[in-house]
């Protein structure tokens, strides 16, 4: 036993790693969620429907190849403390835990197959500044460890800082969003498969900004993958 080791039991003696949704103590192996509440987690399983929501979502806003997300969002419910803990927390380890989830949950059904780049959808540098980091690029961290696809985090920036989407109705979230992505490298998307990602898909009025800025770009591909839909 080394002495790494023999520390990490004392700390998880006194100070022992809870789940993040019951609080029970995590055994060895579980990162941030118990295999208990893994299990239950509200899974779309879009996975099993030939045509999901996103999709019907995205089909009048955006030329894609797949789209689909992980979990439900529901007020109270585990995707939202899952989701606000990864935002609102300094949780980003748990971003990568929850693309390693949805990378295991999808990597069977073809949707990083012919995907060249993993495209977290940008934060405003000053968004990024008060929180540290991109919660969406921590996912996309998660998916290349299991997917080993490459992470593109400067070819699109998000150059107006918006305000918050959640009480905004749907036609207030478009006007919020318009013109708030700019191409920084259209040559590196140049006839690529991009897969966009983000934590929560609501309207889908961030996403379809992100494709509007890439869409003039010769023979770009875009799929889009949200860790939870509301």
């Amino acid at each position: 036993m080394t002495m790494k080791t023999i520390l990490n039991d004392l700390l998880n003696l006194f100070y022992p790693r809870l789940c993040l949704l019951c609080q029970a103590p995590l055994m060895e192996g579980e990162e941030h969620i118990c295999l208990r509440c893994s299990n239950h987690l509200p899974y779309t399983h879009f996975t099993d429907m030939e045509t999901n929501p996103i999709c019907r979502l995205f089909q009048e806003k955006v030329s894609f190849v797949a789209a689909t997300a992980l979990l439900h969002f529901r007020k109270g419910g585990s995707g939202q403390k899952l989701i606000h803990s990864l935002k609102y927390h300094g949780n980003k380890k748990l971003g990568y835990e929850l693309g390693r989830m949805a990378a295991t949950a999808y990597r069977e059904t073809g949707l990083f197959d012919t995907v060249d780049l993993l495209l977290p959808v940008p934060l405003h540098p000053k968004r990024m500044r008060q929180r540290g980091y991109n919660q969406s690029e921590w996912i996309a961290r998660g998916i290349r460890s299991v997917t080993g696809i490459a992470i593109d985090t400067s070819s699109l920036s998000r150059v107006k800082k918006t305000e918050s989407q959640t009480r905004k109705q749907i036609f207030e979230r478009s006007e919020n969003v318009e013109n708030i992505f700019r191409l920084e490298n259209a040559g590196a998307l140049k006839n690529k498969h991009v897969l966009l990602l983000d934590d929560v898909i609501t309207t889908g009025s961030t996403i379809s900004a992100c494709a509007e800025a890439m869409k003039a770009i010769s023979g770009i591909r875009i799929s889009i993958l949200g860790i939870a839909v509301a």
